[in-house]
């Protein structure tokens, strides 16, 4: 028999037999993947009670949103959401320029994986790394693989897309407490704030509602002197206080929901922004004397 053909069959026979891997079978390079000893401290993003929001619960748009990572070294600092009726993706832009690619699953799938399924960066205008990630859903743990040009090798990542932090308006089927739907005249009404996230050591202390032509803003106190500075919907408002707790007059675009804010901090070594929750509950309203 030629020896060629002879060859071809023995080849294709070892293939076939049971135990012997295929290339599209082969297992990932092991080699390619940060072990956990490599691997810097973890962060646990996810919380409890964790509700996912998808596309399907939101107007088509884009929408900049926040992002938690599970890891320092894994910094996004800034993200545009967009929603298609179809699914959701997000140009992250990242803080550094250490990473190639990513891949949204865990490091062995990726290291498995054709390199025509990686995501590389994108060069924007100022010169910052972006990758354009798909995104199942909000407030959901999404797995991303994340190869580092220095080490070569895949990282593993889980990052959270904060639904809190997109406004009201993003929203299908929220229903918003509103001072139309109330029914409200206008005037200072006393109300009770929940306030969640960061550390859980703040809360706010008083709250004062105002409305004039059906539009709402707050007077709030927190039970701290140290924040300098607020952000609602992407604006700054100053701390009115000079002396005492620290004091904002913020806009409130609905009650009885949860209202994403950002409150600068200087407790800290240095200045530090904080995303916080606010929940305006409508049934402790009372007019103020």
């Amino acid at each position: 028999m030629n020896k060629k053909i002879l060859s071809a069959l023995l080849c294709a026979a070892l293939l076939a037999a049971p135990g012997v891997p295929t290339r599209a079978e082969a297992p990932a390079d092991t080699s390619q993947i940060a072990s956990s000893e490599e691997m810097t401290t973890v962060d646990d993003v996810t919380w409890e009670g964790m509700e996912a929001i998808y596309a399907s619960d939101l107007y088509p748009g884009s929408y900049e949103i926040s992002v938690d990572s599970s890891s320092s070294m894994f910094s996004i600092t800034h993200c545009l959401l967009t929603v298609k009726e179809d699914g959701m993706s997000a140009v992250l832009t990242m803080g550094g320029k250490g990473y190639l690619y990513l891949y949204p699953g865990t490091p062995e799938e990726a290291a498995a994986a054709d390199e025509a399924e990686y995501i590389p960066f994108v060069e924007n205008a100022a010169g910052d790394h972006t990758f354009t990630f798909p995104v199942e859903a909000l407030d959901a743990p999404v797995k991303c693989a994340a190869f580092s040009k220095k080490k070569e090798q895949w990282y593993d990542r889980t990052l959270v897309f904060r639904a809190s932090s997109l406004p009201t308006e993003a929203y299908q089927n929220l229903q918003v407490t509103t001072a139309e739907t109330l029914g409200l005249e206008d005037g200072t009404y006393k109300v009770d704030v929940t306030l969640e996230g960061g550390s859980g050591k703040a809360s706010i202390e008083s709250a004062e509602l105002t409305v004039k032509d059906k539009k709402m803003t707050a007077v709030i106190t927190w039970s701290s002197s140290h924040y300098d500075y607020m952000l609602v919907n992407n604006e700054k408002y100053l701390n009115l206080s000079t002396d005492g707790n620290s004091t904002f007059e913020i806009p409130v675009s609905g009650l009885d929901t949860k209202l994403p804010v950002v409150a600068d901090t200087t407790a800290m070594s240095k200045p530090h922004e904080i995303e916080y929750t606010l929940y305006f509950d409508s049934q402790t309203l009372t007019p103020s004397k």
